[in-house]
């Protein structure tokens, strides 16, 4: 038994030190209002259904060249919505810039085949 020990013990260490790694990633700017604005989005396309959730985070994707002018870029923060059996994939595209969040586009989409 005394041999299992080291090894548990490696292990606790290992799922403590990812759980603060994971606690320490930066959020992506604008990754707040990118989560309140998809909740909008989810309770204006499902008409106000309260089975509309959200996951609490927004993922960033790679930037997208603004289609009036290609040498700015957009800020593309992708998050997870959920109305009962449907999964929905919303993107917030936010203008490049220092200042406040400045959202120039939105998408949703349902994940779904048929």
């Amino acid at each position: 038994m005394t041999r299992r020990r080291p090894m548990k013990a490696l292990l606790a260490a290992l799922a403590l030190l990812g759980a603060a790694g994971t606690s320490l990633a930066a959020e992506p700017p604008c990754a707040k209002e990118a989560v309140a604005q998809a909740q909008k989005l989810l309770a204006w396309h499902s008409e106000g259904d309260d089975r509309a959730a959200i996951e609490p985070q927004a993922k960033a994707l790679p930037p997208l060249a603004n289609p009036a002018n290609k040498a700015q870029k957009l800020h593309v923060l992708e998050v997870t919505g959920h109305v009962y059996k449907a999964n929905y994939r919303m993107r917030m595209l936010y203008a490049a810039s220092p200042g406040p969040c400045l959202l120039m586009g939105q998408e949703i989409l349902e994940l779904s085949s048929f």
